[in-house]
């Protein structure tokens, strides 16, 4: 997922009530969300969508790190954020620094919440699974957990790293299963257009995805592939959260979200 940091004008037009831009109360956005209306959320590079714009689906939410810290989630919550997925491990050896204080956060002001996992190509799959396990409590209400799966690109350890794809594919699916029977919950997986093309991840089922496609439709992007979340955009403005913030829909209406959060979480 990619990392955003806020310049000075972006932390302006995401601060708290800011920007027209934004539904005006928390009152006004929660009746538009009853009647099937999507969230008016920012963004600092707004797409001119060719086709099914993230408009078409009312249920919103975001994923974020400890780059967008501190995040006032009542007020996310009231501007239409619907669900938050909170970066947790990376690798076998890392935890983010915001994942304790987003995961509070977000749980005191009733946000359905999630944590993820960002997979490092050059460990092996049982270590980062333990390594999850050990960091993300099994806790009452939480959303699936999700695996990351994208190129380590920035690591000066894993960068260059490519793994044949049915090693990618045969890695995966053991993460999935050990923290699938830790948390009695179906991990969701996460990934991005190349990654998905070039390890064949169709190949892989009875998981929800979770897809990046930020200039169009994922149906442009992943074929047929279905869906559950779609990560629209990178550079969302979101209410309540400093800066910009990967934002995202849901495949389906209110009623819809309803039964697949009380279907999958914990």
């Amino acid at each position: 997922m990619a990392k955003v940091c806020g310049l000075a004008a972006l932390l302006a037009l995401a601060a708290c009530g800011g920007g027209g831009r934004h539904m005006e109360t928390g009152t006004s956005m929660a009746s538009a969300r009853a009647s099937g209306v999507a969230p008016a959320f920012g963004d600092a590079e707004p797409v001119e969508w060719k086709s099914r714009s993230p408009r078409a689906y009312p249920v919103h939410g975001i994923d974020l790190s400890r780059y967008q810290a501190p995040v006032d989630w009542r007020t996310a919550r009231a501007h239409g954020v619907s669900f938050a997925f909170i970066k947790a491990t990376e690798g076998g050896d890392r935890v983010d620094a915001g994942f304790a204080g987003h995961w509070r956060g977000a749980g005191a002001a009733g946000v359905p919440r999630g944590a993820y996992h960002f997979y490092y190509w050059c460990g092996p799959a049982t270590t980062q699974a333990a390594w999850f396990i050990a960091n993300v409590p099994k806790e009452r209400g939480a959303l699936p957990p999700v695996l990351d799966l994208e190129w380590n690109n920035a690591s000066p350890t894993c960068g260059s790293y490519r793994p044949d794809p049915e090693t990618v594919r045969a890695e995966v699916q053991t993460w999935l299963n050990i923290v699938g029977r830790h948390y009695d919950q179906r991990p969701i997986i996460y990934t991005t257009p190349d990654f998905w093309e070039r390890n064949e991840m169709w190949r892989l089922s009875g998981m929800d995805k979770w897809l990046r496609a930020v200039t169009r439709h994922p149906s442009e992007v992943y074929g047929d592939a279905a869906w559950t979340f779609w990560q629209y955009s990178g550079t969302g403005l979101v209410p309540g959260v400093q800066g910009p913030v990967d934002v995202n829909a849901f495949a389906g209406t209110p009623d819809a979200w309803a039964r697949w959060v009380a279907d999958r979480t914990l």
